[in-house]
């Protein structure tokens, strides 16, 4: 299985198409195999096409913090499974993940919740 995570400085970006780029885990059994880190152009959420080459790397999964509804449905038009509300270091996030603890906050970004009520709903992945 790979995961990937927008990356800022080692943490969660708080937003997929602004992030400085993507680490790409492969997990086998609970266990991280391997780290990769794959650069992300400018202007990369659902302007680009990180998308397809993050699928031809074999994504399957992105824990991602915060994304808009045109890379939302990009990442999902994939097939590659979304989870949104990930914040903290990536390794931990993963670790977190493995563990059964990460799920989605259901939060897109530009929508009226997002705007109006912040990103803490206590269903978060957070660190």
């Amino acid at each position: 299985m790979k995961i990937a995570i927008p990356t800022r400085n080692g943490q969660v970006d708080d937003h997929f198409g602004h992030c400085e780029y993507f680490t790409v885990y492969t997990v086998e059994e609970k266990e991280i195999l391997s780290e990769e880190v794959v650069p992300s152009l400018q202007g990369c959420g659902c302007k680009s096409d990180i998308v397809s080459e993050l699928k031809t790397k074999g994504v399957d999964i992105m824990l991602a913090g915060n994304m808009g509804q045109g890379a939302y449905n990009k990442v999902m038009f994939a097939d590659i499974k979304v989870i949104r509300g990930c914040r903290g270091e990536t390794k931990q996030v993963i670790a977190d993940y493995l563990e059964g603890k990460v799920k989605d906050s259901l939060i897109l970004c530009g929508t009226h919740e997002h705007h109006h009520h912040g990103h803490d709903h206590g269903h978060q992945c957070q660190h």
